[in-house]
């Protein structure tokens, strides 16, 4: 919904990173767009704003207010930032990459509620930020999520399309628009209030995991547990391991044991750009997201654990 509020079309191309969740790049799809894959940096997990830059300056052109992509001859209409395992990326300057290029910017937050970059809150930097509620994240209603948008008239849009575009009338049925029935019920909603109640205890919680886990994570060479810069407040949403590059072979090894003993540890998702649905779509050099993707472990990483 963010996206086609964003103005995507069909057959445009929507930059995203090859290091995520499938959903953002569905989402693309859904919209009739294509996704247009760009890699990522290791220090931060997220889209690389300067191999960014420098690529788009090969292959775009701005004509008419619109960049286009001069190796397919589509429109590059949008960027959907992700802030990877609730880690902020490099927000501030991959806006300034979607300015230059007359990009809308709609930042993937799904996994980052309660996360800060330089002391204001993820998902607020672009024209719309999408959170989950998924029964994984910090707070729950079940699934669904949460549109944030700082444009009145967006919001109306949003508001009005995700509940079938309906025309309010005290009795007729009249629909203006191709609608959604993405409204959320009230039993899930009044779920999720009474957990933003308890935010500041949940991320707490996760940040004490933090510190436990770096304690002994510390003790061990050649792996490292993924940190906030100074200038971020990561909620901590998943317990984020890398291992050395000398060392990805281990990876699997590290996976089997810690199943096996009953502590359900799961590595980065495979890089999008590699799946079925999305081998053919465009994409830059992809060389950090697959060598991250064989080094990254993540922890169990529930606020309960910290107990």
């Amino acid at each position: 919904m963010s996206l086609l509020l964003a103005g995507v079309q069909q057959n445009d191309e929507v930059l995203v990173p090859g290091l995520t969740f499938v959903a953002t790049a569905n989402a693309i799809s859904y919209c009739g767009g294509i996704p247009h894959f760009v890699d990522i940096e290791e220090d931060t997990l997220g889209i690389n704003p300067f191999k960014l830059e420098n690529y788009l300056s090969s292959i775009m052109e701005v004509s008419g207010g619109c960049s286009i992509n001069k190796n397919t001859g589509r429109k590059i209409s949008a960027i959907v930032p992700v802030h990877i395992f609730g880690h902020p990326c490099k927000i501030d300057a991959i806006l300034e990459v979607a300015k230059k290029y007359k990009l809308e910017m709609v930042e993937d937050a799904a996994e980052s509620l309660g996360s800060f970059y330089k002391g204001k809150h993820t998902g607020t930097f672009g024209k719309l930020g999408a959170i989950s509620f998924n029964g994984n994240k910090i707070i729950t209603t079940g699934g669904g999520g949460m549109i944030i948008t700082d444009d009145e008239e967006l919001a109306r849009q949003a508001k009005h399309l995700t509940t079938t575009a309906k025309v309010s009338h005290k009795w007729e049925y009249v629909h203006d628009r191709l609608g959604y029935n993405y409204r959320m019920p009230n039993l899930n909603a009044a779920l999720g209030c009474a957990q933003l109640n308890r935010l500041p205890e949940l991320l707490q919680s996760k940040r004490d995991l933090f510190g436990k886990y770096r304690e002994q994570i510390s003790r061990i060479d050649d792996i490292r547990l993924f940190e906030e810069p100074s200038y971020c407040s990561s909620n901590y949403w998943l317990q984020t391991t890398i291992l050395d590059e000398a060392n990805l072979a281990l990876r699997d090894e590290i996976l089997a044991i810690l199943n096996d003993t009953g502590l359900m540890s799961r590595p980065a998702w495979t890089g999008i750009h590699k799946l079925n649905p999305f081998q053919d779509c465009p994409r830059m050099d992809m060389s950090t997201t697959e060598c991250l993707e064989k080094r990254i472990i993540n922890l169990p990483s529930s606020s309960f654990l910290n107990r």
